[in-house]
């Protein structure tokens, strides 16, 4: 037997489709329903269904008011507020092709974007970085009158068209443009019985930020399509507030990156959270000590997901059926997952590349512009992750590691050769190289070991990489060190920093 797990293909797409109407699809028959609030320990601001497939609508009216037509890009330079998924809806509502991004990128960082893209307008709230452009920009403010006008008309199109744009680091160090087809939503359902345990009466809390895309979609655009209410926290709402929160707004569902559950257990002893079903992490890999931890103070389980830019998530464990011990779970149901190797797919047990199948409807359309990198993803009718993994005979799937040397970031996946090129160019530097350590069970940050003829001041390093880079890219630590490891052939060895790191700082 091989490791191919395959439970027959997901219902097919309709067609004519549209994400957006797909997603307020459910807003008519339960107008007055609260479809978001956004909690503050002050109270919550409401949206209700009719506000929001209202606001929807008039934001698509609005943007095809400025030229626009279907197919069009829209470069969304948007902080954490509403203001992001309703423009985000909305481009798509009518055809166009927006691309979230987070608010935290640096000028130059964007305008690599705009370079790829070419959009055709950038939507900017106050204080986000975008360079000088000729590009029309419309503001926060511009975007809420549009809420009024009249609402416009679902494009419905074919499903494989373009529908959105997001982007990933890539492992050649540049981030990559990808593109998903309107289908993408469709594909999600897969996840509410395999790893949300999604009900229409639900109340999901996501304690992400607005404008990422793992609060897109599984925070807003997956409650909203089942007709449940989406629960996000306001921006200045700290992690230790999180508990009281939840509590008050009778959530049921709990989502959020392993480093929250962290800071959300930093105080030992229960806490109370008598609606609370079940929790959900994604975006890097849970701690057990934190799974246990979370077990102990709430009575409640996190089932985790594994995913990527290019095909959301596929592997999970779920209320139904939880992931063993040691395992990411299980291909949810519709899903057709191998693990690979040179010669196809290897036997159970075997550690291999995970992959999805070619036909799974939430794969990318590809990256765009890049073509060849593209093609450089597929084995045949795979579609190769990078990571690694072993199935059991059951299905269930065991992480094993990168098969390259991307590192993660709070949930993030950065590339080394991005941060390197940024500090490669500060004076003094002769040789950089950066990877993610684990500094402590449930954290790994990113550190940055160079070469210069004296050690420089980490205040300068950090200086230089903050002005190139998110924030979330740039390391943590910066090392002196007389040489860099390399191998045999002279290629880096980012793999043997952490020894590097240990010898200067003592194991984690």
């Amino acid at each position: 037997m091989t490791a191919l797990h395959d439970q027959g293909p997901p219902p097919p797409c309709p067609a004519p489709f549209n994400l957006a109407a797909h997603v307020l699809a459910r807003a008519g028959a339960r107008p007055g329903k609260v479809a978001l609030a956004i909690l503050r320990p002050s109270g919550a601001e409401r949206w209700s269904y009719e506000r929001l497939e209202a606001a929807v609508r008039g934001t698509g009216t609005g943007l095809l008011a400025h030229g626009l037509v279907p197919g069009d890009r829209v470069l969304m330079r948007l902080g954490n507020t509403v203001e992001f998924p309703i423009a985000y809806l909305g481009a798509i509502a009518v055809g166009l092709v927006p691309i979230p991004t987070s608010s935290q990128l640096t000028a130059p960082e964007v305008a690599g974007i705009i370079e790829t893209t070419a959009p055709r307008l950038i939507l900017r709230g106050a204080g986000v970085a975008c360079p000088e452009t000729d590009i029309p920009v419309l503001d926060e403010t511009a975007l809420e009158t549009m809420r009024a006008l009249p609402p416009a008309e679902y494009d419905m199109g074919d499903p494989d068209r373009p529908a959105y744009i997001v982007y990933t680091s890539g492992t050649s160090g540049t981030p990559r443009a990808v593109c998903h087809a309107h289908r993408a939503i469709w594909a999600r359902q897969m996840m509410y019985d395999g790893w949300y345990g999604l009900r229409e009466e639900d109340r999901l809390c996501h304690a992400g930020a607005f404008n990422w895309t793992f609060t897109l979609g599984t925070g807003l655009m997956d409650p909203w399509a089942m007709g449940a209410s989406a629960l996000i926290p306001a921006p200045e709402v700290a992690p230790e507030q999180l508990p009281l929160l939840l509590r008050r707004h009778d959530a049921t569902i709990f989502a959020a990156a392993p480093g929250v559950y962290r800071k959300m257990l930093k105080q030992d002893g229960p806490l109370s959270l008598p609606r609370l079903r079940h929790g959900l992490a994604a975006g890097e890999k849970l701690p057990d000590a934190i799974r246990a931890r979370w077990r102990a103070a709430t009575g409640t389980e996190i089932h985790e997901a594994f995913g990527m830019s290019e095909c959301s998530t596929f592997i999970s464990g779920s209320p139904a059926r939880p992931a063993p011990p040691g395992t990411l779970g299980f291909p949810q149901a519709g899903r057709r997952v191998a693990i690979l190797d040179e010669a196809g797919p290897v036997a159970h047990g075997a550690p291999g590349m995970i992959a999805v199948h070619r036909s799974d409807p939430g794969l990318m359309l590809g990256y765009w512009g890049a073509e060849a990198a593209t093609a450089a993803r597929f084995r045949g009718e795979w579609f190769v992750t990078g990571d690694l993994g072993a199935m059991a005979k059951d299905g269930a799937i065991t992480y094993l590691g990168r098969a390259d040397d991307m590192m993660n970031a709070g949930g993030y996946r950065v590339s080394p050769l991005e941060v390197e090129a940024a500090l490669a160019s500060c004076p003094g530097v002769t040789q950089v190289a950066v990877t993610d350590i684990a500094v402590k069970e449930d954290a790994r940050l990113i550190m940055a070991f160079y070469t210069a003829p004296k050690a420089l001041d980490p205040a300068v390093l950090d200086a230089h990489a903050r002005a190139r880079l998110a924030a979330y890219k740039c390391p943590r630590g910066y090392f002196h060190v007389e040489s860099l490891p390399v191998g045999a052939n002279g290629k880096l060895l980012r793999r043997a920093l952490r020894p590097v790191y240990e010898a200067l700082n003592g194991p984690a």
